[in-house]
C-alpha cells in the first residue's frame, strides 16, 4: 500500500478532494469500515472510493433517516459505518435517528458531512448548514471535529477511524489554503497553536484558520502581535489551550463559517466565563440564513472575512486601551 499522499501547504484544495483520498488508503490498511452513501458521493468527495471499492459501500438513495438508523444497527456487527451525506440532511433530516439510535446508545458511528457554511458557495442557504456544530456538539457524548484543510481532514479521519463512539465531523466544499504541514500529527481533542502572539488570541476552526492567519499577517504589519489557535476539535475542546490563550493574552476573538449562536464560539465563551473570563468577541454568520453566491465573494459579505476578523480585534484592542487609560 502507497503512503498517504499529503499536498503542500500553500495549496487550494476542497477538503472533499481529501476525502476519497484518504478513504481508499485507509481501506487498504484496514476492513473494519464502509462507507454508507445517500446517492451524494459526487458531491461529499466519496466518488473515488465508490469507484474503487462498490463492495465496501451501502448506497441507501435519498433516505437519510432510513441511512443512520441502519448505520446503528450495523456499527453492532463491530464494522464502522462512515455515514455521509450533506450536512443539512445528516445533521437536521437525520438527527432524530443519530441521537436516539447512535448516540444514546453509544453507537460507533461516524458522520461525515459535506456543504456546511457559506463554503457551499452558489447552492444556496438550503445547502448551507450553518447550524451543524450547534446541534450536533448538543447531543452528549458526541465528538465535533472541524478540520482546516484537506491534510488536516485526512490526519484526523485516520485518528477518527480509531476512536470509539459517535462522531461529527465537517468536509469542507470548496478550495481552501492548505495551513497544516504533512508531518503534523492530529490528536483528537487537542488544538493546535499554528501562530504565536501576546496581544490577542484567534480562535478560529475550518475554513476560518487560514483567514485568522491572514488577518494576523495583516495586523501584524500594524504592530500588532496575534496568536491563532485552530481548533479543529469542538467538542471535548481543549481546555489548556484557551485558558492559555485567556491568561497570556486576555482578548479572544472566535472565528467560524457558522451562527454564532451555538457554535464554535459558544463553546469557547461557555468554558472562558466558568474559568478565565476575559473580553471576547465572536466573528460568524450573525444569527441568519445564507445567500447564494460563490464562496469566494460570500465571506465578506455575510460578515466572515478577514477584514471582519481584523475588525473585531481592533475593536477588543481598543477597548482595552481605553480601559487602561482611564
Amino acid at each position: 500500500m502507497n503512503s498517504l499522499e499529503y499536498w503542500n501547504v500553500g495549496d487550494d484544495i476542497s477538503v472533499r478532494d481529501a476525502f476519497g483520498r484518504v478513504l481508499i488508503h485507509a481501506a487498504g490498511l484496514r476492513d473494519d469500515f464502509v462507507l454508507f452513501d445517500a446517492d451524494v458521493a459526487g458531491g461529499t468527495g466519496a466518488k473515488p472510493f465508490v469507484a474503487a471499492m462498490p463492495e465496501r459501500v451501502v448506497q441507501f438513495g435519498i433516505a437519510e433517516q432510513n441511512m443512520m438508523a441502519a448505520a446503528a444497527g450495523f456499527a453492532e456487527t463491530g464494522i464502522t459505518p462512515i455515514v455521509s451525506t450533506f450536512a443539512a440532511f445528516g445533521t437536521m433530516r437525520a438527527h432524530e435517528q443519530f441521537r436516539t439510535a447512535v448516540a444514546f446508545a453509544g453507537r460507533n458511528v461516524k458522520l461525515c458531512c459535506s456543504h456546511h457554511g457559506l463554503d457551499v458557495g452558489p447552492d444556496g442557504p438550503t445547502a448551507q448548514a450553518l447550524e451543524d456544530l450547534a446541534t450536533m456538539r448538543a447531543i452528549p457524548d458526541v465528538t465535533v471535529i472541524s478540520p482546516a484543510d484537506a491534510n488536516e481532514f485526512m490526519q484526523a479521519f485516520l485518528a477518527v477511524l480509531d476512536h470509539k463512539g459517535p462522531l461529527y465531523m465537517r468536509i469542507g466544499r470548496s478550495n481552501t489554503p492548505v495551513v497544516t504541514a504533512a508531518d503534523e500529527p492530529f490528536e483528537i481533542g487537542k488544538a493546535k497553536r499554528v501562530r504565536e502572539g501576546k496581544d490577542i488570541t484567534i480562535i478560529a476552526t475550518g475554513v476560518m484558520v487560514s483567514r485568522a492567519l491572514k488577518a494576523a499577517e495583516e495586523m501584524a504589519d500594524k504592530g500588532i502581535e496575534a496568536r491563532v489557535v485552530n481548533l479543529s476539535t469542538i467538542k471535548p475542546l481543549d481546555g489548556a489551550e484557551i485558558l492559555a490563550a485567556a491568561k497570556d493574552t486576555g482578548l479572544i476573538v472566535t472565528a467560524e463559517d457558522h451562527n454564532i449562536m451555538g457554535g464554535m464560539g459558544s463553546a469557547v465563551a461557555e468554558f472562558v466565563v466558568e474559568n478565565c473570563p476575559v473580553p471576547m468577541k465572536f466573528v460568524g454568520v450573525n444569527d441568519t440564513f445564507g445567500k447564494s453566491g460563490e464562496h469566494t465573494d460570500l465571506p465578506d459579505h455575510m460578515g466572515i472575512g478577514v477584514n471582519d476578523i481584523v475588525k473585531a480585534c481592533n475593536g477588543l484592542l481598543s477597548n482595552k486601551e481605553s480601559s487602561d487609560a482611564s
